[in-house]
């Protein structure tokens, strides 16, 4: 498929350092608390599964014998302190927070997303956690990454980036695209950010006090009104409809490629925002929540409002509505946390009992449902289960329940589902044998971590 030429978001992550923010309507009810708080001789333990050809699993050669690379279910992540607190993923490296405020890191380190001032050499180097340099003053609460850029939040609300973006997603102001060291994003620095979103090339930031700032490439409008012109993606321009009607495929090759190899081209010349900006469609609202996919963004507000904006080349917009910028999503339910993957979109909601919606891409049955697929409609197969958080990735999606339990389902290429098998799941299926209560899972490009509590 020719979008799958660009490096996608997955995103993550329902859980901000405050834990009000994000419990409204009581949503976890204790998870939060719980995944911040530790009780006395408690042991915190990550788990990975997946694709590990990044190094992104943080497993060495002689953890998963026979299996190549990848590992098809949980297996520990080995040389990790444990008290970690919170869990990331980017597109091919992870992130993992501790109690004491330091940030562990490792898979790709091709753009120093890792943070490691030394150059590191063979796979079994970027797999192994190791601490990210230059945050010693700094006491990290969250953390969360794209493909090329890592973001740190302390528990001042300063926020923190490092890794190298030449469309802007550092934020450190016009024409600077590599930090090699953790670098205050100064621009905010009045502010107190609580969560931060990335997606390919652009970014999301949320203040304590309800607030958006966008910054990157924004072109379709992916970040909403930042003051700059709303002009449509050019990639997205060539391939429109192609993946609804799968013309892309009766397309000779050479011609097809041509013309993203040209587009591509052109789009260096899109608007960048080299600074956060106020999204003004979000001026007058206070915001609940944020999530970037590859190329497209939701925003929750708090009075229940749905927000999306940017490409909606798979339908993961969920609206019929096709303008450009902030524009409500066609959902009747009551949304109070939200994800965003590679080509869809996932919400929880909590009318007369908690479900999750999910719209957009499904050709490996990520949504968890059939048709139709691009306006929000309720995963399948989860009845009984109250979901807490959701998380996204290229063409998987994972679930945290009430209970303490990770649900997976979609595509199962490479282990990324945790099962045992290469199978693609159309429905949630319970991840089984975790010994604790699962506090939080994330998903990255093709692989996924989650957090224990032992």
């Amino acid at each position: 498929m020719l979008r799958l030429w660009s490096i996608a978001k997955v995103q993550v992550r329902k859980v901000s350092t405050s834990e009000s923010l994000f419990c409204r309507d009581g949503l976890f009810n204790g998870l939060v608390r719980r995944q911040f708080t530790s009780t006395r001789g408690e042991r915190r333990t990550v788990m990975s599964f997946g694709d590990g050809n990044h190094g992104a699993l943080g497993l060495s050669s002689s953890s998963i014998p026979g299996m190549g690379m990848d590992a098809y279910e949980p297996t520990v992540v080995s040389n990790l302190p444990s008290d970690i607190s919170f869990i990331s993923a980017g597109h091919y490296h992870s992130l993992a927070v501790t109690f004491g405020g330091e940030i562990w890191a490792w898979g790709r380190n091709d753009e120093g997303q890792l943070g490691r001032i030394a150059v590191d050499s063979g796979r079994d180097s970027r797999s192994e956690p190791k601490r990210v340099e230059g945050l010693d003053n700094v006491n990290v609460r969250a953390a969360f990454a794209s493909g090329v850029v890592s973001a740190a939040i302390g528990d001042d609300g300063s926020l923190w980036v490092w890794g190298r973006s030449k469309r802007g997603q550092l934020g450190l102001g016009k024409g600077i695209i590599e930090a090699r060291v953790p670098s205050r994003v100064e621009t905010l620095a009045a502010e107190h950010v609580v969560k931060v979103s990335l997606g390919w090339g652009h970014a999301l930031a949320l203040t304590v006090d309800g607030k958006v700032f966008g910054w990157g490439y924004v072109a379709d409008g992916r970040v909403g009104n930042v003051g700059l012109p709303l002009e449509a993606s050019l990639l997205d321009s060539i391939t429109d409809g192609s993946m609804k009607d799968q013309h892309a495929a009766d397309l000779n090759l050479e011609a097809a490629e041509k013309k993203v190899v040209e587009a591509m081209s052109k789009e260096n010349d899109m608007p960048i925002a080299w600074e956060p900006c106020l999204v003004e469609e979000t001026r007058n609202v206070k915001v609940a929540d944020i999530a970037c996919g590859s190329d497209h963004s939701l925003i929750l507000c708090h009075d229940g409002t749905l927000l999306s904006s940017g490409s909606n080349i798979y339908g993961q917009l969920g609206r019929s509505k096709q303008d450009l910028g902030m524009t409500p999503v066609d959902i009747t339910e009551s949304p109070i946390s939200i994800a965003a993957g590679l080509g869809h979109s996932l919400a929880i909601c909590n009318r007369d009992e908690r479900k999750i919606l999910s719209w957009g891409w499904n050709r490996s049955r990520q949504l968890g449902r059939g048709k139709p697929e691009h306006l929000p409609r309720e995963v399948e197969g989860f009845d009984g289960e109250s979901p807490a958080s959701v998380s996204a990735g290229r063409v998987h999606s994972l679930c945290v329940t009430e209970k303490g339990e990770a649900w997976v389902w979609g595509c199962g290429k490479n282990g990324r589902l945790g099962l045992g098998s290469s199978s693609d799941e159309p429905e949630p299926m319970l991840l089984e044998d975790i010994e604790g209560c699962v506090l939080q899972t994330v998903a990255g490009f093709d692989h996924s971590l989650i957090l224990v509590a032992e």
